[in-house]
């Protein structure tokens, strides 16, 4: 890895000299040991003139080696990455890795401190900011120091995600289509050996701003993952989320898998999982009308075309019908809307193909 400190991407004899980030860590990130610290972001505020919002990091390193960059709390209410990586922080030591795992549980930290998806600071939503601006809001900084510093270090980024407050999911880890096979095959394994219930080849409904996409673009193997939701972290998905880090590192190298056994995650060799597809945009079904909100098919349930999957309620009168929403393809469902309100606008549900080769 280079030691100096940004890893700044050089601007063209035709661009703006790249501004440094704004963005300080407190840790080293080319020195053996186990260090706790900080990025530390300025800002300026009322309550904290010259005050800073510090993201805590643990950066756990031997020697030269393969380097993995683990995130969770890019949305501020998904809880499994932020306790599993809490975990990983305090239970990993030295002697357990070759090579370096830089573990980030707080990515947006701000949005994590008001159990919220986006940042009260500024309202930024991170998994849609970058690559960042090092002169914008702190929601911005942060992605300009993960595009610029954090993921040219790395070479596996794995980054923990649930459905928040408003979605629930099956248990999923995820990768997208990319145009180079070799990066795709990489990715491919990752997820596998991440070994959730259910492994997608994901579809985005926007995919503008994506922390994926910055590493993707970098040629990084990249999973990430949906893990329930509802703004809570159940038992089971947690302990889904714990062995699936550990399968990570091991798959990429840089913990053994005794260690993984040693700390109760013995990693999945990823055959136990459903391969799961998003082949068109048919997959989501979005909501046209504000009202009280019946699912007529549990998470998991595979529907037809045509199926009437959820009903929507007029809540503020009696005697209307409901409005019936029906599946455009045949598919898994797999996400739905969360709470028993829902509004126009809102995703419905998620459908994805299951792969008969699996």
């Amino acid at each position: 890895m280079r030691r100096d400190h940004a890893a700044l991407t050089l601007p063209s004899a035709h661009d703006e000299p790249a501004l440094p980030p704004r963005v300080y860590p407190t840790v080293d990130f080319y020195r053996d040991g186990i260090q706790h610290g900080f990025l530390k972001v300025p800002h300026s505020n009322d309550v904290s003139a010259w005050g800073a919002v510090m993201v805590p990091i643990t950066v756990i390193r031997r020697g030269d080696g393969p380097v993995a960059l683990l995130t969770g709390g890019n949305h501020g209410d998904e809880y499994e990455g932020p306790i599993v990586l809490s975990r990983l922080a305090n239970t990993l030591k030295t002697r357990d890795v070759s090579g370096t795992v830089i573990i980030v549980p707080f990515m947006n930290a701000p949005a994590v401190q008001a159990g919220k998806r986006t940042s009260p600071l500024d309202g930024g939503n991170l998994n849609r900011a970058f690559p960042g601006r090092p002169d914008g809001t702190v929601t911005e900084r942060i992605a300009d120091y993960f595009s610029r510093c954090l993921l040219p270090m790395a070479d596996v980024v794995l980054d923990i995600h649930s459905g928040g407050r408003t979605l629930d999911f099956v248990p999923f880890a995820a990768i997208h289509e990319l145009d180079d096979a070799e990066q795709q095959a990489r990715c491919d394994a990752a997820m596998r050996a991440f070994g959730a219930p259910y492994a997608l080849r994901m579809r985005d409904p926007d995919s503008h701003g994506l922390y994926d996409n910055a590493a993707e673009a970098q040629g990084k193997v990249f999973v990430t993952t949906e893990l329930g939701g509802g703004g809570t972290a159940s038992a089971h998905n947690v302990a889904i989320a714990h062995r699936g880090v550990y399968g990570v590192l091991v798959q990429a190298g840089i913990v053994p898998p005794d260690v993984a056994w040693r700390d109760g995650a013995e990693p999945s060799d990823g055959h136990a999982s459903v391969q799961l597809t998003m082949p068109d945009d048919d997959c989501y079904v979005m909501s046209e009308h504000d009202g009280l909100l019946e699912m007529l098919h549990d998470l998991g349930t595979t529907v037809k075309r045509c199926d009437v999957v959820a009903r929507i309620h007029d809540i503020t009168r009696t005697g209307t019908p409901p409005v019936e929403y029906r599946a455009k393809r045949d598919g898994m469902l797999i996400g739905r809307h969360f709470p028993g309100r829902i509004g126009i606008g809102d995703t419905l549900c998620v459908l994805a193909d299951v792969q008969s080769d699996a």
